[in-house]
């Protein structure tokens, strides 16, 4: 990770060919990067939120069934668990520049106050906007100094954690206080539906404890299996095994932080096998599930 002096005041960057796709912090990583990214070109998904502000270009991401098409000024929320990645265009986002924010449900819970839960904008209807040029300055504001690697004022490192969780506070009642705006969420006009993987998606949701076969999926679609396989890769970048497999996972995940035991939460997916369960599970998140648990307990 590099850093930039902007305006005399370092903003952490991260570069183009990054790849990670996991938090260092512990409760949350703002950070700004440039150009097209040469990573996220396949689905991926996170156990905390994720924001994206365009500060300057053009910039598209897929999440699961559809593509939001972003320019300058334009923000996108992530909720977490949701199947995402970048969409490329060709020639639009070489010189796209983007702020973007990593927060924990456990922060943002910690930083919500009377009746105003901070992880609601998340779950409010939409997922891209364009607020009035006044709120936009605003926000923007708060991310940039939430990058910033450290305080002109002073070098204490505690004054610059107490204003960081001050700025998060402002940024996040702003924020969910415009997301209840309908007039600012994204047109139609400016997101693109994918039909064939909401009709996956769709399938899946409600045979989510069943084994689901490539079989059965292309006859749900009305599509040849090979014609299947090979439209559902090049709009995902993901394989129909590889995305049925991260959706049961999701919903293990889900079952887990909700309580649920380690068997009960296999139980509410598809895996015919409780081994083959715990080695995928082993194999995307690097611990076992019984772990995973005891890691994220907030939510029970």
């Amino acid at each position: 990770m590099k850093t930039s002096d902007k305006i005399g005041k370092k903003i952490r960057i991260l570069d183009a060919a990054d790849e990670r796709q996991y938090m260092i912090g512990e409760n949350y990583e703002v950070y700004e990067k440039q150009g097209a990214p040469i990573g996220a070109m396949t689905f991926h998904y996170h156990n905390f939120y994720e924001i994206i502000y365009v500060l300057e270009g053009e910039y598209s991401s897929m999440l699961e069934t559809r593509t939001y098409h972003m320019k300058k000024g334009d923000f996108l929320l992530i909720n977490q668990n949701v199947m995402h990645k970048y969409h490329y265009v060709e020639k639009k986002h070489d010189s796209s520049k983007r702020i973007i924010l990593w927060v924990t449900p456990k922060l943002l819970a910690e930083l919500s106050g009377g009746d105003m839960d901070f992880c609601a904008c998340f779950q409010s209807g939409s997922c891209a906007y364009h607020f009035p040029i006044y709120y936009e300055e605003l926000l923007q504001g708060y991310l940039l100094r939430l990058a910033m690697t450290e305080l002109v004022e002073t070098k204490q490192p505690g004054a610059k954690l107490v204003l960081d969780r001050g700025y998060l506070t402002l940024f996040f009642t702003y924020l969910n206080i415009l997301c209840t705006k309908k007039e600012y969420m994204f047109a139609r006009e400016e997101l693109v539906t994918h039909p064939l993987v909401e009709l996956v998606v769709s399938y899946i949701d409600e045979h989510m404890e069943e084994k689901i076969s490539l079989d059965c999926l292309a006859e749900h679609v009305h599509m040849s299996k090979y014609h299947f396989l090979r439209k559902f890769k090049e709009l995902t970048g993901m394989t129909v095994h590889a995305f049925v497999v991260n959706k049961w996972l999701i919903r293990a995940c889900e079952a887990l932080r909700e309580g649920a035991s380690v068997a009960e939460s296999w139980q509410r997916t598809g895996f015919s096998e409780y081994t083959s369960y715990l080695r995928n599970f082993r194999e995307k998140f690097g611990v076992s599930p019984g772990k995973y648990r005891e890691l994220y307990p907030e939510e029970r």
